[in-house]
């Protein structure tokens, strides 16, 4: 393509001498170059008002306007300051060599010409100006997809900002009401559990409209970050989990006190919560998870959950944190989209997430994060 690309490609030639036109005029007719001439500055700048080659041979020493001003004016124009220019010039002629790579050239062709040279010096120039075309249309179309992109982003995240907001109220409804019904008013057995099994529903439910509240302001928003109570953090988390805790009988063991680290409290909450529902729903019968946290050399603190349950083969650690992917896909529960939203928050608080295991039944695994250690703090409670 580039070859036949080339053969077609328009050279103005600038020069006051006509033997070197005559020369130049048959040898690039030959090749199957398009020329155009011009005999002076003057007239090569009237030329380019009507046509634009793609690429110049600009000879450096004329009368009335010599080569480098010519160089210059088109360097300066945006409708010309592209063209390649390469000049002609003297062998001795060093000085304006010099001023023509200065003033924009890309290359200079000496005198007496070669054939040879001038002809691989032109194919290597046009060449590349063709290519740098390619490049540019390919930059434009990137841009424009990329601006096409952000915008359907900005409207998906609006969308799901829309829906979470109208789905919250209603579910927060369906919870009270399951509730305060199941305490005071008097049902058979039958009829009670599957009220329960309704406000567990709905808990579920206001779980993931939190999750999508959060994926819908994370791209957008830039918060934050202070020294974290994670004490008090991890002990929202857990209140918002109480039912899966009491549900599954389940023992959570914690430190007596915890490094402090900088982040977002309301996103490090939610990572808390996926990483104890994780636990709760796979750890073992019942569920015992420890919680801790160590502080690193490196000015990270490493937070984590380790679990009883059967554990994790390596192939099943790499598909963890990945959207939608479930571990077991005959089970309704799943790990995948809050593990992928807990990397998310991590990653832009500037830490890590990751999962240990050993894959042996009663060890578990090791799910944990990583933040900033606040500088010159001390652990609290």
């Amino acid at each position: 393509m580039a070859p036949e690309m080339i053969a077609t490609g328009t050279i103005l030639i600038v020069d006051d001498n006509p033997t070197n036109l005559e020369l130049l005029l048959k040898n690039f007719d030959q090749i199957g170059f398009k020329v155009l001439v011009a005999k002076d500055g003057f007239g090569a700048l009237k030329r380019l008002q009507y046509a634009k080659p793609d690429l110049i041979l600009l000879d450096i020493m004329m009368p009335g306007m010599n080569g480098i001003e010519v160089c210059r004016r088109l360097k300066t124009d945006k409708a010309t300051q592209d063209i390649p220019i390469i000049f002609m010039s003297a062998l001795d002629d060093i000085t304006n060599k010099i001023k023509g790579f200065e003033a924009g050239a890309v290359d200079y062709i000496t005198k007496p010409f070669q054939q040879e040279e001038v002809v691989a010096r032109i194919t290597t120039h046009l060449t590349l100006r063709l290519l740098q075309r390619h490049l540019q249309t390919q930059n434009e179309e990137l841009t424009r997809l990329n601006n096409e992109l952000a915008e359907r982003n900005q409207e998906l995240d609006a969308f799901a900002h829309t829906v979470a907001h109208d789905l919250k109220n209603p579910v927060g409804m369906i919870i009270n009401f399951a509730e305060l019904i199941a305490g005071e008013v008097k049902l058979p057995e039958d009829t009670h559990r599957q009220l329960g099994l309704i406000a567990r529903a709905a808990r579920k439910m206001n779980n993931i409209v939190n999750e999508l509240l959060l994926m819908a302001g994370m791209r957008r928003t830039e918060v934050e970050q202070y020294p974290l109570n994670m004490a008090r953090i991890v002990g929202e988390a857990r209140q918002r989990l109480s039912y899966m805790i009491e549900e599954r009988e389940a023992e959570l063991i914690l430190p007596a006190d915890w490094p402090v680290a900088v982040g977002h409290a309301p996103w490090v909450e939610e990572v808390w919560a996926n990483y104890l529902s994780n636990g709760l729903k796979y750890g073992g019968q019942p569920p015992r998870l420890h919680l801790g946290a160590t502080a690193g050399s490196d000015g990270m603190v490493r937070f984590w959950v380790r679990d009883n349950g059967p554990g994790l083969s390596p192939e099943q650690q790499t598909r963890l944190f990945v959207e939608f992917t479930r571990l077991n896909q005959i089970k309704t529960e799943g790990h995948g989209l809050g593990l992928s939203i807990a990397r998310r928050i991590v990653e832009k608080l500037g830490g890590q997430v990751g999962v240990e295991s050993e894959g042996i039944p009663g060890q578990g695994c090791t799910f944990f994060f990583t933040l900033p250690q606040a500088p010159n703090a001390l652990h609290n409670q």
